[in-house]
């Protein structure tokens, strides 16, 4: 496990896990980084993920709750949210009724996506027009290798997929930028103005239709897309198209300590909470894990934290490990008895911008996985706040199972802050903590996370679902 060289001080004190971790344990740490890298490539998208997670929970024996009249001890659940969400269930032994523990996590990212109406040639040239989705810098996402995934509905309600950007012999896209030797007025903008989000806009192709008098560099594009996907400009309504970065999540340094990637926020803590529901056979308490979508922008809609659909799927856990009826002031009761750790990342402390931060309540890399008892802005603005008893009971789950732990906010008081899916669940009654992974460039293309924080979060998960 961990290092204990601290173990016994009055003071609180949390080492860099790396100094002093066992071979074993770092033979393990490395092996379940390599296992997370190969599952982010192919899950850039909240549709990918799901679709993915569904393959590995039914190679596991999990089924499609819609599917099941009665459950049981050790049954195995699960519920696709709109294809965007996902939420799974192994039951335990205890009746439900007397509560559950719950894993929450989201697993959208921040990312471009497409105008309805989105392809437009200009000078010769045709492009994308896209929509910011999320809090991104905007100058992040020009000059640099951008991939498309997606789905387009047409109107017979066939959907076609497409990825484009991935595979090594594929072409990528790319979004300009002015060149310094011209850009002295763009630099003297504010940062988050001399990219305006109107240009953002996607170069996808160069090369005319040959006799085509009208606009022949967007009627090749089009063109392309008829002859591959069967789709034509009008079905880009219907559309879910993303534009990601086309980079592979690497590893970082000469030892390999870190991953850079894009998406870990939050699929960082989306894979260890999968994973540990994945390993439950037959638990004492019934366990959940939560997928969430549209948490980059309030976690609205109908496949976002806040819908009901998430909350229907607890209602028939419920009903269908009893008699089959369903009672709301038993279910109530039931939601006010369960545990949810709302795995979601937060900021790391970086040297090299130490003054947004308070060095004494700050999360470290390699330093463990990061309990945050309360986020929010400023004066705690639209944060759930864990109760001290809660919190105990957690700390002492993971000091028990030699789970290393650190804590700390989300940058000064008045720096800024940010929000997790905690308050929507806390809302429902339950007990909820954020506690996640530290990340480096947070919400930039690709971030940059400690492969033993990852290791220790997934351990940590999986102490707090056997456990709590």
């Amino acid at each position: 496990m961990a290092n204990k060289k601290n173990k016994g001080s009055l003071q609180a004190e949390y080492p860099n896990l790396y100094d002093g971790i066992s071979a074993d344990d770092l033979d393990a740490c490395m092996s379940f980084a390599e296992d997370y890298k190969a599952f982010l490539d192919i899950s850039k998208t909240e549709r990918e993920f799901v679709k993915n997670s569904i393959e590995a929970a039914e190679d596991l024996g999990f089924k499609s709750i819609d599917k099941i009249k009665k459950l049981k001890a050790g049954d195995k659940v699960y519920a696709s949210i709109k294809d965007k969400g996902l939420i799974l269930a192994v039951i335990g032994s205890q009746p439900t009724s007397e509560g559950i523990n719950i894993l929450g996590a989201h697993i959208d990212s921040p990312r471009l996506d497409l105008k309805p109406n989105p392809i437009y040639e200009e000078n010769e040239t045709a492009y994308f027009k896209t929509h910011y989705y999320g809090g991104i810098k905007k100058y992040q996402w020009t000059t640099i290798p951008l991939a498309i995934h997606g789905v387009v509905f047409s109107k017979d309600g066939k959907a076609h997929e497409i990825v484009i950007g991935e595979k090594d012999d594929d072409p990528v896209f790319y979004i300009t930028d002015l060149l310094p030797h011209l850009g002295s007025e763009q630099m003297a903008k504010k940062a988050s103005e001399f990219i305006p989000g109107e240009h953002l806009n996607v170069v996808i192709g160069g090369i005319p239709v040959k006799g085509k008098e009208k606009e022949p560099y967007k009627e090749a594009v089009l063109k392309f897309l008829n002859d591959n996907y069967g789709i034509v400009e009008k079905d880009f309504v219907a559309g879910e198209i993303e534009i990601v970065p086309a980079m592979k999540a690497r590893d970082v340094g000469f030892d390999r300590a870190y991953i850079a990637a894009y998406g870990h926020d939050d699929k960082v803590c989306a894979y260890p909470a999968l994973m540990s529901l994945l390993a439950q056979e037959r638990p004492s308490k019934t366990c959940v894990t939560i997928l969430t979508d549209k948490e980059e922008i309030g976690s609205y809609a109908n496949s976002g934290a806040q819908s009901v659909l998430y909350e229907n799927f607890l209602m028939e856990l419920l009903a269908l490990t009893g008699d089959g009826s369903f009672d709301m002031l038993k279910f109530r009761k039931m939601i006010a008895a369960s545990k949810m750790l709302s795995t979601d990342v937060s900021n790391a402390f970086d040297p090299k911008y130490s003054s947004v931060s308070d060095s004494r309540n700050s999360a470290y890399m390699s330093h463990g996985i990061k309990l945050e008892k309360y986020v929010g802005a400023r004066g705690k603005s639209g944060t759930n706040e864990a109760t001290g008893d809660f919190v105990a009971e957690i700390v002492g789950i993971f000091d028990k199972n030699s789970i290393p732990w650190q804590t700390g906010e989300l940058g000064k008081i008045d720096a800024g802050g940010g929000g997790t899916i905690s308050a929507y669940m806390a809302k429902m009654g339950m007990n909820v903590i954020d506690a996640g992974v530290p990340v480096w460039s947070m919400h930039a293309p690709y971030e940059l996370i400690s492969k033993i924080d990852l290791y220790y979060t997934y351990l940590a998960y999986k102490a707090f679902i056997e456990n709590i």
